[in-house]
């Protein structure tokens, strides 16, 4: 049905520039990204997005509305028009951009990382016979198969979560994620999990991913964006989620 229906949703799109309802917008995220995005000890969606992106609907006078959805159909369910925009640890690349637009980005290129159990050592340039995860869908799952595949096993999982358990295991050799995602993972391990390895920078930085023809949509978020970053606001969220920063005032 979802094959049916996105073709006719991007010619909507085409035709009416926006289908986004009045002031009424609904934002697509993951919920299984921390710290940009998660669910809460209540079952509520949480975190660095869901805070800068209610913040940002509040400065340009928007109702807001955050919606649950996979990873790997995040993009065409916003196409198909299940929500309106993106705030999901999503980069800016070139590939993407082929599909959807982005706004302004909202936190910089975030270079990944490999992580492994402790103790284990490789030699990146020379990797053979290892079991690398990644997320499917992700900036790093396209690396991986391009870079390993062919001497290497790649395993995707549909979930963050389930790397990381699965490095925990023992069944992964190696894990490719966002630097800010495996930085607490790291860090909460007690040393059993570190970081090898060169940093990988791949694609751009965050940035909220919008329909194509949503440019009344992408012009409100982009000047409350361009606020926010001026008074010091989106570098505040920055510091409390990732202790990191100043990226966007001056300080």
């Amino acid at each position: 049905m979802k094959r049916i229906l996105l073709p006719l949703a991007m010619a909507m799109v085409a035709v009416t520039g926006s289908v986004f309802a009045d002031d009424k917008v609904r934002i697509g995220t993951e919920g299984a990204y921390a710290p940009w995005n998660f669910m809460n000890d209540e079952g509520k969606v949480a975190g660095f997005e869901v805070d800068l992106g209610n913040e940002l609907c509040k400065r340009a006078k928007l109702e807001c509305e955050f919606v649950v959805n996979e990873w790997d159909s995040i993009i065409p369910n916003m196409l198909a028009g299940n929500y309106d925009a993106i705030m999901a640890g999503m980069s800016v690349t070139d590939e993407r951009k082929k599909t959807i637009a982005f706004s302004e980005e909202y936190y910089p290129a975030d270079p990944s990382r490999y992580a492994a159990s402790e103790g284990e050592t490789f030699d990146f340039d020379k990797l053979e016979g290892k079991k690398i995860g990644v997320q499917g869908g992700t900036v790093q799952a396209a690396y991986a198969e391009e870079k390993y595949k062919e001497k290497n096993t790649i395993k995707a999982y549909e979930k963050p979560d389930q790397s990381i358990a699965d490095l925990a295991a023992g069944n992964l050799d190696i894990l490719l994620a966002d630097r800010s995602f495996l930085d607490p993972v790291v860090l909460g391990s007690g040393g059993a999990i570190t970081f090898v390895g060169p940093k990988v920078q791949i694609g751009g930085g965050m940035a909220i991913g919008l329909r194509p023809g949503d440019k009344v949509l992408a012009e409100k978020f982009n000047q409350a964006l361009a606020e926010a970053k001026k008074d010091g606001t989106v570098d505040k969220l920055i510091k409390d989620y990732f202790d990191n920063g100043p990226f966007f005032s001056a300080e």
